[in-house]
């Protein structure tokens, strides 16, 4: 096989080269081994940086992903603590969830309540952003 330069690698794994360097300042993909000319990479590099932009798609952030990492990098982790920490992000995600669908009620309400026409100092959007005064 052909050297994995840090270019070949972030194209076969869909990001930019910048993004590889990111993930090896945050610990999350090894420096790749000093082969003059070039930096070499092993071959595993780009599964393990498809693996953090899936997690990151799932809505894990970087220290998250990073603990993701550890675990399936420890042969003797458990499926339960990858359970643990998908009960954890699943949770927040249906936190936001609920958040956001107070939020899209509440504007939904003031959408259905303003004309579209007329001054604006009756606006009900507008007057429910405005801070109320003491």
């Amino acid at each position: 096989m052909s050297q994995l330069t840090i270019g070949r690698v972030a194209q076969a794994a869909g990001v930019g080269v910048e993004t590889v360097r990111f993930y090896e300042r945050k610990g999350l993909v090894d420096q790749p081994r000093i082969k003059a000319p070039f930096r070499e990479y092993p071959p595993e590099t780009i599964d393990r940086i498809r693996f953090i932009k899936r997690a990151q798609e799932l809505g894990f952030t970087l220290a998250e992903v990073d603990q993701l990492l550890s675990i399936a990098d420890n042969p003797g982790s458990s499926k339960r603590e990858v359970k643990q920490l998908a009960g954890q992000k699943l949770s927040e995600i249906r936190q936001k969830i609920d958040d956001l669908k107070r939020l899209a009620d509440t504007l939904d309400s003031l959408y259905e309540q303003c004309s579209g026409h007329g001054a604006l100092e009756d606006c009900p959007i507008i007057l429910s952003i405005l801070p109320v005064e003491k």
